[in-house]
């Protein structure tokens, strides 16, 4: 268990953070861009939560993401250097992965079918869903760039979550908006 006596610590004012395994990076480091990220998107979803008190089956998932999500940005805090660790690091896995598709399914099940792309809005919760999930597509970005920069890992189950979390924030969207019938339409060219 956490625990946290004291919020300032100072050590970070020479613009340096300690990742979960020790080392100081900058907080500018792709790894510290990638875990606060994280970070906003759970912020986000948080947000959403303050209007989905009428969608409990909603408001449960978002629940157990933002718990998900704490791991994520646990297991980015901590990189995987190849050699075995003193201790068991929070790593994401394939169990919070199908979770997550098997909410997927659930919630696309309900849905109108698609006429055109969404533009962001709707409702206060699905707007604010619509905000997590361009955050969560940032996110991933910079977990690829982390991946492919040398001498950095990003487990798969961890790449799998993120992707998979833009993709349920999409529907989650939808579904409350009226499952999908409330939704803002994009027409094309309507303003020319």
């Amino acid at each position: 268990m956490v625990k946290l006596n004291k919020i300032y610590t100072k050590t970070g004012d020479d613009g340096t953070t300690g990742l979960v395994s020790g080392p100081r990076r900058t907080k500018d480091d792709l790894r510290v861009e990638a875990y606060g990220t994280i970070d906003e998107a759970n912020s986000a979803i948080g947000l959403a939560r303050l209007h989905t008190a009428d969608l409990p089956d909603l408001d449960a998932m978002l629940m157990l993401i933002q718990n998900d999500l704490f791991d994520l940005g646990a297991d980015l805090a901590t990189p995987d250097t190849g050699e075995p660790p003193a201790y068991e690091p929070l790593r994401i896995v394939e169990t919070q992965v199908d979770r997550i598709e098997r909410d997927i399914d659930r919630l696309n099940a309900g849905l109108e079918p698609l006429k055109s792309f969404i533009l962001p809005g709707g409702n206060p919760a699905a707007a604010h869903l619509h905000l997590a999930r361009t955050i969560a597509r940032r996110a991933e970005r910079l977990m690829v760039a982390l991946a492919r920069t040398e001498g950095e890992i990003v487990g798969a189950s961890a790449m799998k979550y993120v992707n998979r979390l833009s993709d349920f924030l999409f529907v989650a969207a939808r579904h409350a908006n009226d499952h999908g019938r409330a939704d803002v339409l994009w027409v094309p060219g309507k303003n020319r």
